[in-house]
């Protein structure tokens, strides 16, 4: 909803022409790239790649994994493609704060120049207020969300209608042969130009990540009905102005409005682009917890800013990161048309991997024929890659920068998910299994203490290293013993009645299962409640929580670059403890260490 602010200006600033040919053949680009690439592709299509109605590109990886085996190559292919998605959308998160409200407040220069040194200090002071607001959450602002985005869209089809009136002839652009046309005749110079085209379908990846927090149909609608043609009003009306005044071509959004309105217009789009920034920045809090569930990213504090909606979440730890990078960025690049490139990168970066990941469930789970998959996907794969094509172009003037950043929340992801798997295999290796620890026990040996040990548990087959550290210092075991592993299954939430699954063994042993959802929150002291539905009962106060917490020492072979094992130290060591974030009673824990190599 905010490119109509720099999308038109990118386009010709990258074509250095300004005639009635090249306006009707970037408006056809920017016509049919909201149709194909949003409308059918997005809104139609992939759309009906829903993890229990979730959207997104780790929800998407979740269901792409489903069609492949459950081992191997194939799996490892799919995560990481998974993985470099979700870094870009990072990126995303980033840029479109800088983007947005940097196009915005820019309508000040149109007014006057002498606003310009002024341009950056009220970005800055903005995007402070955005960021510091996050830790109250959306739910106080999102009553207020609604009717100014309707407002906007629908001063965006006014303007547009207004100018088209003038100049009807540019509707002539709707026709796809303009599109076409240019290619034929200037292939070079329009695939160069894609890169600016692409700003015009940015937020895209955006319908299909807030699907689960609005469902499928009201985002269809929303869009077929008001954004869609308001949007194509506004891009047409601006290329109108353009041809009855081409000197327009500096700000053609802003040049649009009267005179009278030109400053309410730049509140009106500051409101719209911290709206967007808002979103986009929600969508980063909920891939977090996303991520931090399904294994990606350690631990982090991840806080619940409403009791009504489970999809409001804040995390600190992000909010900081992404601040201060979004900050870099606006002094950094200085203004919207230098961020045009690095913009472009990250979005159709996060486009292709979308459409490999959705091809991928439609052929494997969903079982869709070559005969009905190979055309449409193939033809949305080649917009993909010429888009994503032309923006690499421009590495040099931007793009680096989501690549780096991409690069950079890949290899920390990927870290993460090694460190924690060899961590697991390592614990596995010559490790009793629990039915074998409970036959080696006698009556009386060790003594058995009253009360009820809870031991977490990675693998509740196993007998875990607290255990065996308890027993070898205290010499005691309480009289009845919970192994307890929590699962993060690769679906959004998991139903109440199939949360546990609670197994008993001989000498008063048990090992309990308990299972989220990666939408889900965990909460320890809930889910003891639910075993009393299967006749177990806890008292909290006569239950001690064991958990294990490790020392790790990066070894010299063996394993990834030393490097990373470090990095993967790191975060172990300030990842968020775990008595928080199973919302276990801290005074009911004990902790038991030892040291690992990895």
């Amino acid at each position: 909803g905010t490119s109509p602010l720099y999308a038109v200006r990118q386009c010709f600033r990258s074509m250095n022409v300004n005639d009635e040919a090249a306006v009707l053949h970037i408006l056809s680009l920017i016509v049919w790239s909201l149709t194909m690439v949003v409308t059918v592709k997005y809104v139609l299509v992939i759309m009906r790649a829903d993890n229990r109605g979730e959207g997104g590109i780790l929800a998407l990886t979740a269901l792409a994994l489903r069609a492949v085996p459950k081992s191997g190559r194939a799996k490892e292919i799919v995560i990481a493609i998974g993985l470099m998605g979700a870094a870009l959308f990072y990126g995303d998160s980033v840029l479109t704060p800088a983007i947005s409200v940097l196009s915005a407040v820019e309508g000040l220069q149109v007014a006057t120049p002498a606003f310009a040194p002024y341009i950056l200090p009220i970005v800055i002071v903005l995007i402070v207020g955005l960021f510091s607001m996050q830790s109250r959450g959306t739910e106080r602002v999102g009553r207020l969300f609604g009717p100014v985005m309707l407002v906007w869209f629908l001063t965006l089809g006014a303007l547009g209608l207004f100018q088209i009136v003038q100049r009807p002839a540019v509707l002539l652009a709707l026709n796809p042969y303009y599109a076409i046309d240019m290619f034929l005749q200037f292939p070079g110079t329009s695939f160069v130009l894609l890169g600016a085209v692409v700003l015009a379908v940015t937020g895209a990846e955006s319908l299909y990540t807030d699907m689960g927090h609005f469902g499928r149909e009201p985002i269809r609608v929303a869009w077929l009905f008001l954004v869609f043609p308001c949007l194509l009003l506004n891009y047409f009306g601006q290329g109108a102005l353009l041809l009855s005044v081409p000197e327009a071509v500096e700000n053609p959004f802003y040049r649009m409005v009267p005179e009278w309105g030109l400053y309410p217009m730049v509140v009106l789009a500051s409101a719209a682009t911290i709206i967007a920034s808002q979103a986009v920045i929600s969508g980063a809090f909920s891939l977090t917890r996303q991520a931090v569930q399904l294994g990606y990213l350690p631990r982090l504090e991840i806080r619940h800013t409403s009791a009504e909606e489970i999809g409001q979440v804040f995390v600190p730890r992000v909010n900081k990161i992404l601040f201060i990078a979004v900050i870099a960025v606006v002094l950094g690049f200085r203004n919207s048309s230098n961020l045009g490139s690095a913009y472009g990168v990250a979005v159709t970066g996060t486009m292709l991997i979308d459409s490999i990941l959705a091809l991928i469930y439609m052929r494997g789970v969903l079982k869709w024929s070559w005969l009905k998959a190979a055309p449409l996907f193939g033809t949305f794969l080649i917009i993909d890659l010429a888009f994503f094509g032309a923006n690499m172009l421009r590495v040099d003037e931007g793009g680096w920068f989501p690549l780096v950043l991409a690069a950079l929340v890949a290899v920390t992801m990927s870290t993460w998910r090694w460190g924690r798997q060899s961590l697991l295999e390592r614990r596995g290796r010559n490790a009793l299994t629990l039915e074998e620890f409970v036959a080696t026990l006698k009556p009386g040996r060790p003594i058995r203490v009253p009360g009820t040990a809870i031991f977490m548990t990675g693998n509740a087959g196993i007998v875990p290293a607290a255990l065996l550290h308890n027993l070898k210092h205290n010499k005691v075991l309480h009289e009845r013993i919970v192994m307890m592993t929590v699962r993060t299954l690769d679906i959004p939430r998991v139903p109440e009645e199939e949360r546990l699954q609670i197994r008993h063994l001989d000498g008063n042993f048990h090992a309990i299962n308990v299972q989220y959802g990666f939408l889900d929150q965990p909460n320890i002291p809930r889910a003891l409640a639910q075993c009393r539905l299967q006749q177990f009962h806890f008292n909290l106060m006569e239950t001690s929580f064991f958990v294990g917490r490790e020392k790790i020492i990066p070894a010299r072979r063996g394993g990834l670059a030393r490097w990373r094992k470090r990095l993967f130290v790191l975060m172990s060591n300030n990842m968020l403890d775990a008595t928080e974030f199973f919302r276990i009673p801290p005074n009911r824990v004990v902790e038991l260490g030892g040291q690992v190599e990895l």
